[in-house]
């Protein structure tokens, strides 16, 4: 996938904010500190398009990119950030749940996890939010530029085992420093929004 263009539209609350829901939504979602706008930044070739906050839990919108005039790359806020208060949570948690259930054009979601460490509560209520939801889901280890490329199958391993997933080779290894996992990111892409099969992005990861 080539990216011509991309813009940030909007940051939005509620689903009256939404920009008109004539093309495909892909949405980003992980915890605070997974590295979440660090990915858009680098998947869209942009140093600065989306803020990558020195404190956690900033993003607390759901902010809407036009990608190639085409589609929208969703960020969503993230979750488990400790400070933030429980009723703060609680109205991040209404927001993205009204987003899911509301967004017809939603074609999935990259549900990021870091590799360093095994998926938390948060990781594992979110994405079984989403399987309940029948949202498709492609998850995303990131910072694997931390971990050893011999370690590297331990650690997707362990988090596969905690989602879930029957095989962690369907797990994308990503990392916004070095660029591991950039190509098969996009190649996923764009077949999840050329109206693919979403299970054919799963086996791009996975044949890598």
């Amino acid at each position: 996938m080539i990216i011509r263009k991309a813009e940030y539209i909007i940051s939005a609350v509620k689903p009256e904010q939404y920009p008109e829901a004539t093309r495909p939504d892909l949405a980003v979602s992980g915890r605070s500190n997974v590295g979440k706008s660090s990915l858009i930044n680098k998947f869209l070739s942009r140093k600065k398009i989306a803020k990558v906050a020195r404190t956690p839990g900033k993003t607390q919108t759901i902010n809407f990119f036009n990608i190639n005039d085409e589609w929208y790359l969703v960020d969503l806020p993230g979750y488990g950030y400790a400070k933030v208060s429980q009723q703060t949570k609680a109205q991040w948690g209404k927001m993205m749940n009204t987003y899911f259930r509301t967004r017809s054009t939603l074609k999935g979601v990259l549900q990021l996890v870091d590799i360093r460490h095994p998926p938390t509560e948060d990781d594992k209520n979110m994405v079984n939010m989403l399987w309940e939801a029948g949202i498709p889901a492609l998850i995303i280890a990131t910072k694997v530029d931390k971990i050893s490329r011999s370690q590297r199958p331990k650690h997707l391993k362990i988090i596969a085992d905690s989602l879930g997933l029957e095989d962690w080779r369907l797990i994308l290894p990503f990392s916004s420093e070095d660029g591991t996992g950039f190509d098969e990111l996009h190649e996923a892409v764009e077949h999840i929004i050329g109206g693919d099969p979403f299970e054919d992005s799963k086996e791009i990861i996975k044949e890598k």
